[in-house]
């Protein structure tokens, strides 16, 4: 929860509607309607289609989940990090430390920016209720889109920090804001992160974005996410029917890859998937943040803040930095054939540098230039994620033959041999010594960057599980950060400072912290 105040800013609930966006298919100009009160902003479909736009821009900060978040994902993983325990007095490597204090400002940015995105949807959700619609469809969508990311949002937020305020409408007075400051169990907020994504499954929304409505939820992309928040609750929470849940994340995954436009994933380049040529028409992407190539103001900025000093594999910007971090136990995770690894990292051999950096997200074009204003979208769901999620609940449901078929499409692409054959070579079987294993590196070496691990990690293992991982790695091959400081408080981020201070009862410390 944001801090309470008088003027009433606290976990998403304030009157004031900000930051709207306003532009019809991919949300790059924003508008401010002048902070008008939600009460009164809502008029007409399109004050709604302009709310809307406002929860899509939401998702574009770093403190949230855009392309510049990863602090609070690859970078709690095994995946990056970052060698520089001084910068920002040392807040930022905290997370890759394991030593995140309830203090920390970047962990206190991030819990508010998700609940901005929470709030901005309660908002619209009250305020088209005042508008009559000349197309009840059209509401429909408007209302499956919204909650489409409240159920994102809610599921980022359950999955970090466990129990955490559930707040579905806005409010009028501190009475009400105080009555909400408590943290909800876990099935608590699952329950309602289901009961928004069973709303966009059975809505009116399109099966897939087409090239003009890139950037909005389909009904695949509802699909999928309901399909692992399923796999997620099955592996993660305990006392709950397992088979139930893998049954309904099979049923919501198998729906949003049946709702594909292709064949089968061999059929799309790795490459293409992050050509910034083909942002509209590969029909991998599922869902995406758009960015504008070339605009100061929303374009992106992941490749040149990935590039490396002497380099210009990701821009035209002249880095004189040491690039996005790649921990050395990453590179080694490479297997020897696999396409990927050329594609998505490099050694850069600059003196001040000699080590790796991400390449995954290139734009050295001249509409970006030499600042660097890039025009990748940053893709949140793509089926290669929903391949390999199909491959890992068939797994736990004991079908191997279909795991196995589902991981072979993701191996094939890469230029690596079937499961069959690589199970059978010495380095593979003991690297990877069960499918589970086999799957789990794989959707790490397919999806490295796009702020999947730390999540795959936690499905993947139990805490003492998770523990034993971490601290079986080798120190040399993780960086500064120190492996010894991974315990079981890790599972979950602390309660920001602010947060537990407005009610330490109702809002209580995760424990270790």
């Amino acid at each position: 929860m944001m801090t309470v105040n008088k003027n009433i800013k606290s976990i998403g609930v304030s009157l004031i509607l900000m930051l709207l966006g306003a532009c019809s298919s991919d949300f790059i100009d924003l508008q401010d309607p002048n902070a008008v009160a939600s009460a009164t902003f809502y008029k007409n479909e399109n004050d709604v289609l302009l709310g809307v736009n406002g929860i899509y821009q939401s998702l574009r900060s770093g403190n949230s989940i855009g392309e510049n978040s990863g602090m609070f994902f690859e970078e709690r993983s095994d995946n990056t990090g970052r060698n520089d325990n001084q910068s920002s007095s040392g807040e930022p490597f905290q997370f890759n430390d394991f030593s995140l204090l309830p203090s920390n400002a970047y962990l206190k940015n991030h819990w508010d920016a998700l609940y901005e995105s929470v709030s901005r949807t309660n908002q619209v959700l009250e305020g088209m209720e005042k508008v009559t619609f000349s197309n009840n469809n059209l509401k429909a969508q408007y209302e499956a889109e919204a909650r489409f990311v409240r159920g994102l949002m809610y599921f980022h937020l359950v999955r970090k920090w466990g129990a955490v305020p559930l707040v579905t409408k806005t409010f009028s007075t501190m009475a009400e804001v105080e009555a909400a400051t408590f943290r909800s169990e876990e099935p608590v907020v699952y329950d309602q992160i289901v009961t928004d994504l069973k709303y966009v499954v059975d809505s009116p929304l399109p099966n897939l974005p087409t090239a003009e409505s890139r950037g909005r939820v389909s009904k695949a992309a509802g699909n999928a996410l309901l399909g692992q928040v399923y796999l997620t609750m099955a592996t993660t929470l305990p006392g709950v029917d397992k088979s139930a849940y893998l049954s309904e994340a099979h049923k919501y995954l198998l729906a949003a890859y049946q709702m594909r436009n292709f064949g089968f994933l061999k059929e799309i380049p790795y490459q293409d998937v992050f050509d910034v040529n083909k942002k509209t028409t590969c029909p991998e992407l599922i869902f995406q943040i758009v960015n504008k190539q070339g605009d100061i103001n929303y374009s992106s900025s992941i490749a040149r803040n990935n590039q490396a000093r002497g380099e210009t594999i990701n821009s035209l910007f002249a880095s004189t930095g040491l690039g996005g971090n790649v921990k050395p136990d990453l590179v080694k995770d490479y297997e020897q054939a696999d396409l990927r690894k050329a594609f998505s990292i490099k050694f850069a051999d600059h003196a001040s540098v000699k080590d790796y950096f991400i390449t995954k997200y290139r734009d050295n074009s001249e509409a970006a230039g030499s600042t660097g204003y890039g025009g990748n979208d940053w893709i949140l769901m793509r089926y290669a994620d929903v391949i390999l999620m199909l491959a890992e609940v068939n797994m736990l449901l004991g079908n191997d033959v279909a795991a196995i078929g589902y991981l072979d499409q993701v191996r094939e692409r890469a230029g690596l041999s079937p499961y069959s054959i690589a199970k059978n070579t010495a380095a593979y079987q003991a690297a990877y010594p069960t499918l589970k294993l086999a799957i789990l590196h794989e959707r790490r070496v397919e999806l490295a960057f796009e702020n999947h691990r730390w999540f795959d990690l936690l499905r993947f293992f139990t805490t003492p599980e998770l523990v034993n991982y971490f601290q079986s790695k080798s120190q040399a091959d993780y960086g500064v950060a120190r492996l010894s400081n991974f315990g079981e408080k890790d599972r979950y981020f602390p309660i920001p400072f602010d947060e537990y201070k407005l009610n330490p009862e109702k809002m209580y410390q995760n424990k270790g912290y």
